[in-house]
């Protein structure tokens, strides 16, 4: 059984880290089945015990990305497709590819506000991107209207936090399913 939740767990982060890159999307045909899955396949092999395992892993990986949801800074597909990770692999699973999937997110901001600020070309460019340098009010504001024009691929982020997680699961020898 186990390797059946690996495998649908392996194939909804695929999918969703693909078409999150090419289409900012993660998609309702694969976040629904793959947290159905998880119901069902946990209450199969450990009955109620299993069906509550996947419970609240699903309500631990829909409420990390609630809020942000709420106030608008994460998509729907991302919430979704974290409540799947949460009802596949459970809580601990959940929380450590929120933490991982955090940590990746920021790079990728990182790296796409230095890239659109032209941060790569000039060191002063990377220096005007920090906004106490300059005139506060209307750089925040600069920087509220350019993260509206720029998305993250967030999916792609939670993608990259559940490969981590297994691996690092797999080196210490401990996996929650």
């Amino acid at each position: 059984m186990t390797a059946v939740i690996i495998a649908v767990l392996g194939i909804a982060v695929g999918v969703s880290f693909v078409t999150d890159l090419m289409s900012r999307r993660i998609l309702n045909i694969i976040t629904f089945p793959a947290i159905l899955s998880g119901f069902v396949l946990h209450t199969v092999s450990s009955g109620m015990e299993g069906l509550l395992f996947s419970g609240a892993g699903f309500i631990v990986g829909f409420s990390l990305l609630l809020i942000p949801f709420l106030l608008g800074g994460m998509g729907a597909g991302d919430v979704k497709l974290m409540a799947a990770v949460g009802a596949l692999m459970g809580t601990g699973f959940a929380l450590s590819v929120f933490l991982f999937a955090g940590i990746t997110g920021g790079i990728m901001a990182l790296y796409m506000m230095a890239k659109e600020r032209g941060a790569f070309i000039s060191l002063q460019s990377s220096l005007y991107a920090v906004p106490l340098l300059r005139n506060t009010a209307g750089s925040f504001q600069a920087l509220r209207s350019q993260a509206k024009k720029t998305t993250l691929p967030y999916g792609v982020a939670i993608a990259l936090g559940t490969v981590i997680t297994f691996a690092g699961g797999l080196i210490g020898g401990v996996l929650p399913v």
